[in-house]
Protein backbone atom coordinates (compact mmCIF):
# COMPACT_ATOMS: atom_id res chain seq x y z
CA UNK A 1 0.00 0.00 0.00
CA UNK A 2 1.13 3.48 -0.49
CA UNK A 3 -0.03 6.69 0.15
CA UNK A 4 0.85 10.16 -0.66
CA UNK A 5 1.84 11.46 2.73
CA UNK A 6 3.82 8.11 3.34
CA UNK A 7 7.08 10.58 3.33
CA UNK A 8 5.13 13.79 4.96
CA UNK A 9 6.99 13.71 8.24
CA UNK A 10 6.58 12.37 11.83
CA UNK A 11 3.83 10.65 13.33
CA UNK A 12 2.83 10.91 16.88
CA UNK A 13 0.81 8.12 18.72
CA UNK A 14 -0.62 8.82 22.34
CA UNK A 15 -2.10 6.00 23.38
CA UNK A 16 -2.47 4.63 27.34
CA UNK A 17 -2.32 0.97 26.45
CA UNK A 18 1.33 -0.33 25.15
CA UNK A 19 -0.37 -2.60 22.81
CA UNK A 20 -2.44 -0.11 20.93
CA UNK A 21 1.03 2.10 20.13
CA UNK A 22 2.73 -1.37 19.02
CA UNK A 23 -0.80 -2.01 16.82
CA UNK A 24 -0.88 1.49 15.34
CA UNK A 25 3.13 1.96 14.92
CA UNK A 26 3.06 -1.36 12.56
CA UNK A 27 -0.05 -0.35 11.01
CA UNK A 28 1.62 3.17 10.00
CA UNK A 29 5.02 1.25 9.26
CA UNK A 30 2.42 -1.21 6.43
CA UNK A 31 1.27 2.36 4.70
CA UNK A 32 4.65 3.95 4.77
CA UNK A 33 5.25 5.88 7.53
CA UNK A 34 8.84 4.86 9.43
CA UNK A 35 9.38 7.84 11.95
CA UNK A 36 6.67 7.36 14.55
CA UNK A 37 7.03 8.22 17.97
CA UNK A 38 4.79 6.77 20.87
CA UNK A 39 3.84 7.62 24.08
CA UNK A 40 1.44 6.04 26.97
CA UNK A 41 -0.52 9.47 27.85
CA UNK A 42 -0.33 13.07 27.04
CA UNK A 43 2.30 14.60 29.44
CA UNK A 44 5.15 13.01 27.93
CA UNK A 45 3.75 13.97 24.30
CA UNK A 46 3.97 17.60 25.34
CA UNK A 47 7.79 17.06 25.76
CA UNK A 48 7.87 15.79 22.58
CA UNK A 49 5.83 18.16 21.17
CA UNK A 50 7.97 21.54 22.38
CA UNK A 51 10.87 19.84 20.78
CA UNK A 52 9.33 18.60 17.51
CA UNK A 53 7.37 19.03 14.37
CA UNK A 54 4.94 16.28 13.81
CA UNK A 55 2.84 15.53 10.62
CA UNK A 56 0.14 14.56 12.24
CA UNK A 57 -1.01 13.58 15.53
CA UNK A 58 -2.92 10.20 16.83
CA UNK A 59 -4.48 10.21 20.43
CA UNK A 60 -6.77 7.70 21.76
CA UNK A 61 -9.72 9.39 23.42
CA UNK A 62 -10.01 7.35 27.25
CA UNK A 63 -6.61 8.19 28.53
CA UNK A 64 -5.06 9.24 32.26
CA UNK A 65 -4.29 11.66 33.70
CA UNK A 66 -5.72 13.27 30.69
CA UNK A 67 -8.00 12.20 28.40
CA UNK A 68 -7.91 12.67 24.15
CA UNK A 69 -10.12 15.42 24.53
CA UNK A 70 -8.37 18.16 27.17
CA UNK A 71 -4.74 16.65 25.11
CA UNK A 72 -6.52 17.57 21.45
CA UNK A 73 -7.87 21.15 23.18
CA UNK A 74 -4.26 22.19 24.69
CA UNK A 75 -2.57 21.00 21.18
CA UNK A 76 -5.11 23.55 19.39
CA UNK A 77 -4.36 25.92 21.92
CA UNK A 78 -0.75 25.90 20.93
CA UNK A 79 0.20 27.82 18.15
CA UNK A 80 3.22 25.92 17.26
CA UNK A 81 0.64 23.26 17.13
CA UNK A 82 -2.54 24.40 16.01
CA UNK A 83 -2.87 23.47 12.54
CA UNK A 84 -0.98 20.22 13.01
CA UNK A 85 -3.38 16.90 11.60
CA UNK A 86 -5.40 15.16 15.04
CA UNK A 87 -6.68 12.44 14.52
CA UNK A 88 -8.44 10.66 17.62
CA UNK A 89 -8.94 7.10 18.17
CA UNK A 90 -11.55 5.57 20.54
CA UNK A 91 -13.55 2.63 21.42
CA UNK A 92 -16.66 4.14 21.59
CA UNK A 93 -18.24 5.91 18.55
CA UNK A 94 -20.79 8.00 20.31
CA UNK A 95 -22.26 10.78 18.08
CA UNK A 96 -21.52 13.43 21.62
CA UNK A 97 -18.06 12.13 21.24
CA UNK A 98 -17.59 12.69 17.85
CA UNK A 99 -19.26 16.17 17.92
CA UNK A 100 -16.79 17.60 20.98
CA UNK A 101 -14.55 16.32 19.22
CA UNK A 102 -15.24 18.23 16.11
CA UNK A 103 -16.11 21.51 18.23
CA UNK A 104 -12.71 21.10 19.22
CA UNK A 105 -10.80 21.16 16.08
CA UNK A 106 -10.03 16.77 15.90
CA UNK A 107 -9.66 16.52 12.06
CA UNK A 108 -10.41 13.13 11.84
CA UNK A 109 -11.81 10.00 14.16
CA UNK A 110 -11.28 6.17 14.05
CA UNK A 111 -13.12 3.70 15.56
CA UNK A 112 -11.36 0.43 17.20
CA UNK A 113 -10.82 -2.12 15.59
CA UNK A 114 -9.57 -0.68 12.28
CA UNK A 115 -7.14 -1.89 9.85
CA UNK A 116 -4.24 -0.04 8.05
CA UNK A 117 -6.02 0.47 5.21
CA UNK A 118 -8.89 2.12 7.30
CA UNK A 119 -5.96 4.03 8.74
CA UNK A 120 -4.37 5.10 5.37
CA UNK A 121 -7.94 6.69 3.87
CA UNK A 122 -8.26 8.64 6.91
CA UNK A 123 -4.76 9.58 6.86
CA UNK A 124 -4.69 10.67 3.18
CA UNK A 125 -8.21 12.37 3.48
CA UNK A 126 -7.14 14.08 6.83
CA UNK A 127 -3.63 15.26 5.01
CA UNK A 128 -5.46 16.62 1.92
CA UNK A 129 -7.76 18.67 3.71
CA UNK A 130 -4.71 20.20 5.50
CA UNK A 131 -3.11 20.96 2.21
CA UNK A 132 -6.27 22.97 0.96
CA UNK A 133 -6.56 24.81 4.18
CA UNK A 134 -2.74 25.78 3.61
CA UNK A 135 -3.42 26.69 -0.07
CA UNK A 136 -7.06 28.52 0.91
Amino acid sequence: MASPITNAGRVLVVDDHRTMQMIIAKQLRQIGFHDVDTVGDPVPAFTLLRHRRYAVILSDWNMEPMDGLAFLRAVRSDPAHARTPFIMITAEARPDNVIAAKRLGVDGYLVKPFDAGRLQSLLTSVQADALAQRKG
